[in-house]
């Protein structure tokens, strides 16, 4: 019987082992065979056609790109430079029918060369960055309005402002700066203090609601964070049910709580409530 079990349980091992490898395949996962070393090792050797010349000599920040994500060279699923700004064979190896040396076959930013069209920018992104947040991207705001992944992320650098909730705002002012002044307004949403930022509302990849709000309403947005308002109620205040923003400017306002429009002073309009006030004010 002893022998049964062992010859079973060997049986079993062998059929996970034997498994093993198309799971990983089914799963995506990183191919374990190769080590970590040689990874980083080709990678580097690929990223040296650039790195011989685009060292830390330049203005703008290159080789801190291996202090972040991108750079993690051990790390098959990372890119190189070729992956984002393309093979740039004649940059390299140069062309005898231009003048000087050829620009990069993409270039993200404005310097010695001009700047690539902004589908094409956000395309080299998109290539990796495919997931539900960006699905999107086509035919959004942004990405109508020539915006490309590069004018607001920072890739090169350790850190990328517009990841950060306290400094996220500042890349966000760059573009919207009527948002940047109702920020400063006595009555705002913390943004300022970092305990808020846009993209806790916004979608910047793109959205089915409206001003690329995260959820398909204005209300289902806010409802986010202002759960107690969702209700059900009995009686519902028919602006709750329509949009918050009837009321309220979430970008900041000169009235207490955000209302667009200072509180109503003196008599009320409702019978209701003047019949209350005039029994107390008899009282």
């Amino acid at each position: 019987m002893k022998s049964i079990r062992l010859f079973l349980a060997a049986l079993m091992l062998g059929g996970a082992f034997a498994s093993a490898p198309a799971l990983a395949a089914g799963n995506d996962l990183p191919d374990l065979s190769v080590s970590k070393a040689n990874i980083a090792k080709e990678a580097l050797k690929k990223d040296a056609v650039c790195t011989k010349c685009h060292d830390e000599s330049e203005n703008a920040p290159v080789l801190s790109l291996y202090q972040t994500k991108h750079g993690v060279r051990g790390d098959a699923r990372a890119p190189s430079c070729q992956s984002c700004h393309g093979e740039s064979d004649k940059h390299v190896k140069g062309d005898p029918n231009t003048k000087g040396r050829a620009a990069p076959d993409v270039v993200f930013k404005k310097g010695a060369f001009k700047v690539s069209e902004d589908k094409e920018r956000a395309g080299q992104c998109l290539t990796c960055h495919k997931d539900a947040k960006r699905n999107n991207w086509d035919g959004g705001k942004h990405q109508t309005s020539g915006v490309a992944c590069n004018d607001c992320h920072q890739v090169h650098r350790p850190a990328d402002k517009v990841l950060s909730k306290k400094t996220q705002t500042e890349v966000c002012y760059t573009c919207h700066k009527e948002q940047r002044a109702d920020s400063k307004k006595i009555s705002h949403h913390p943004l300022e203090e970092g305990k808020v930022a846009c993209a806790d509302c916004h979608n910047p990849h793109g959205s089915t609601g409206p001003k690329l709000l995260k959820k398909n309403t204005v209300t289902e947005t806010c409802y986010q964070c202002h759960a107690e308002k969702r209700g059900p109620f009995l009686w519902e205040h028919a602006p709750v049910v329509n949009a918050c923003v009837t009321c309220h400017d979430p970008h900041g306002s000169s009235n207490d709580r955000i209302r667009n429009a200072p509180r109503a002073r003196g008599p009320s309009n409702n019978p209701a409530r003047a019949s209350t006030a005039s029994t107390l004010d008899q009282g």
